[in-house]
């Protein structure tokens, strides 16, 4: 999943910078997902499995459904939206996505709920920004993990 590695190390600021005071190497335990370089294996496995069609919630447009369920579908919408994007909190991310999703995720990755929310309620709404650059869920969704990143590639040629 290099490829997707590589658009998630542009969404943090670069795969191949060092963890600062801060950022996503600080939070306890997480450094380890960040394999050789800066690489962020399993993470991106795990993102890419919320949002491609074949992933737990059923792609992007299963997700837009979980938070609209939730009440949060203002929040999503500004993610896939052209406009700023909504903060979330981990608390909010974990009513939106589910107990049993957020803790099959950190079971996948070898951490805890309460390090993986703050991780997701980051990098979920640029991820998804920038997957969605005419604001709006595409009919198709983002495909299957394959698919989603050949559509990444034009992201990163963009970037």
């Amino acid at each position: 999943m290099g490829l997707l590695d590589s658009v998630l190390g542009q969404v943090l600021g670069g795969t191949q910078a060092q963890p600062q005071a801060g950022d996503i190497g600080s939070l306890g335990g997480l450094g380890s997902l960040l394999g050789n370089n800066g690489d962020l294996g399993g993470l991106a496995g795990a993102l890419g499995g919320l949002l491609a069609n074949n992933g737990e919630v059923g792609g992007l447009g299963g997700l837009v459904s979980k938070f609209n369920q939730a009440g949060m579908g203002d929040v999503i919408g500004s993610w896939v939206g052209t406009g700023e994007n909504a903060p979330i909190s981990g608390g909010q991310l974990q009513q939106a996505l589910g107990s049993d999703v957020v803790s099959g995720i950190a079971q996948k990755l070898g951490i805890n709920a309460a390090t993986l929310l703050p991780l997701l309620a980051t990098m979920l709404p640029t991820l998804i920004d920038h997957l969605t650059p005419k604001g709006q869920v595409p009919a198709e969704g983002l495909g299957n993990q394959d698919d989603l990143l050949s559509s990444l590639s034009g992201l990163l040629q963009k970037g």
